[in-house]
């Protein structure tokens, strides 16, 4: 999607820019339709509570992301656009990083290197190099916030699917009533466990993709 000065000038939310945060949730998601963040998505899901903490670092960082790349899209030379995308993004992950143990230290050290692997998130580098370096400001942050939002969606799904159903809580409070206990349910334990995040992952995908037939490929 290339910028075109000779386009009539869009509102802040034009239907267009509109699409741009809202497909990336539906149609368009990262991880459900484009498979890209899994690895992450399988390893900070176990509770919801560190799951939605690393979602709100990842917008923070996409949407700036894109934001600054797209302000000097025009002053980076092609040849070392990926070092300067990966500078970008590292510098920002560090700032939120710091941030994190600032406030959040015990959520920062269960989440541990996965906050750094935010640097290297392929969904963070496809939008800068698919988008940011090829549209203006605003339009890039709304990519960039759509996008990580998308990303950020299945995280908490599947972290609260998870923790409910393998630990009996949500957000660390008790969801599940004693009396369910003392009539004799107990917590699955294999939904704490890394398979487990893969096939619940995989049914999230298969749903969406079910209620959405477009975006099976029938060829």
């Amino acid at each position: 999607m290339s910028e075109n000065n000779s386009a009539p000038k869009e509102t802040l939310f034009s239907p267009r820019n509109k699409k741009l945060l809202s497909e990336p949730i539906g149609t368009s998601n990262p991880i459900t339709v484009q498979v890209l963040g899994i690895c992450s998505v399988l390893a900070v899901t176990v509770q919801l509570r560190a799951s939605l903490v690393l979602a709100i670092a990842v917008v923070a960082v996409m949407g700036s992301a894109n934001v600054i790349i797209s302000l000097l899209r025009h002053g980076i030379p092609p040849r070392i656009r990926i070092i300067v995308q990966l500078t970008v993004i590292a510098s920002l992950v560090i700032l939120v990083d710091q941030v994190l143990k600032a406030f959040v230290y015990d959520v920062s050290r269960q989440l541990s290197v996965f906050v750094g692997l935010i640097i290297t998130n392929c969904i963070i580098m496809g939008r800068l190099e698919a988008f940011a370096l090829q549209n203006k400001v605003w339009p890039s942050f709304l990519d960039g916030v759509g996008n990580a939002a998308g990303y950020g969606s299945i995280l908490i799904l599947l972290a609260a699917i998870r923790e409910f159903f393998g630990s009996g809580t949500l957000m660390g409070y008790q969801m599940i009533p004693n009396f369910v206990y003392d009539i004799g349910y107990v917590d699955n334990g294999f939904m704490i466990l890394p398979p487990m995040a893969l096939i619940t992952v995989g049914i999230i995908i298969w749903i969406h993709r079910h209620r959405d037939r477009s975006l099976v490929d029938v060829s």
